[in-house]
């Protein structure tokens, strides 16, 4: 059997019979032409699922619960219509997931970044004492704290409310967006304070004016995964959203109609197209913010 490699045919010539050169840029070429076969063969397996079901969310209900099918007869993009328009309860379940996004996503960075401004830049008594306490608390499960938690948010009132997740996050969101940010500004030069300090500005302002917008990379970092953790969070909501008239969240919804028999059979095609809708949305601010996402991550490792 014959190679055709790079311009030159070696029907009639030995694999023993080449230099040591060409044996070395043959060896390397196949070696390439192996990694490249492997992880297109790697990226259509994990493909696969996800385009089967952007196929099946674009059937009908028939055809989605009938005979295995990978093409649909005929491409119904009204299942993403109707997503919204046939039932209120998917409109309200997405503007409930949005509003919860939008109040994170700001007040997790600014309220992280206070703390973590703190934490970096100055100097008060316990400082160091304080941060151990704050970087412990990542070793305590969440399960631990879950009961707690259902507890004390039930004797205050918030249950099959949205108050869950909204309320707690002014306070950080978390130890690892404290250290995360805590991280990057250890990074940022102590001469650019000294230059504002003896321009007259305040402590608050440098850290609005001057700190802040240099954190973007981490920022947009943290912004991000707070999007996505919180979009397609239904633990949360299953916990805290337990009766039938409480506020939904759509990755709630979409649970919830996964695990009722009537819905799985009658609206599976909305099913389907909810799942789709659920995915997209992260994979389009992954590609959008994909350079500040890793120059976020990358920074933060390489400072403090």
């Amino acid at each position: 059997m014959g190679f055709l490699w790079g311009g030159i045919l070696m029907s009639k010539r030995n694999y023993h019979d080449l230099s040591i050169n060409e044996r070395a840029i043959f060896n390397q070429r196949l070696f390439k032409i192996c990694i490249y076969t492997a992880m297109i063969i790697i990226g259509i397996i994990l493909i696969f699922p996800y385009f089967y079901m952007v196929m099946k969310s674009l059937m009908s209900s028939e055809e989605v619960v009938g005979p295995v099918k990978l093409f649909p007869n005929k491409l119904m993009l009204s299942n993403y219509v109707d997503l919204f328009t046939s039932n209120n309860k998917y409109l309200k379940a997405a503007l409930n997931s949005l509003y919860i996004i939008l109040f994170n996503i700001i007040a997790v960075p600014l309220s992280a970044s206070i703390i973590a401004f703190s934490f970096a830049k100055l100097k008060w008594k316990g400082k160091n004492l304080m941060f151990a306490l704050m970087m412990s608390t990542m070793m305590i499960p969440p399960t631990v704290t879950q009961i707690p938690l259902y507890i004390m948010y039930t004797n205050m009132g918030w249950i099959d409310t949205l108050l869950p997740f909204t309320i707690p996050n002014l306070f950080g969101g978390g130890a690892f967006n404290i250290f995360l940010i805590r991280q990057f500004m250890k990074g940022i030069p102590r001469n650019i304070e000294d230059a504002a300090r003896i321009d007259g500005a305040s402590t608050f302002r440098i850290y609005w004016n001057i700190i802040l917008p240099l954190c973007k990379p981490v920022l947009i970092y943290i912004m991000v995964t707070i999007f996505i953790v919180n979009w397609g969070d239904f633990y949360g909501p299953l916990i805290y959203m337990s009766s039938s008239d409480a506020p939904r969240t759509l990755a709630y919804v979409v649970f919830l109609d996964s695990t009722e028999s009537a819905a799985a059979s009658q609206m599976a095609h909305m099913r389907m197209a909810g799942g789709v809708f659920m995915t997209i949305i992260p994979g389009i601010l992954f590609m959008l913010f994909q350079k500040q996402l890793i120059e976020g991550v990358t920074m933060t490792g390489s400072k403090g």
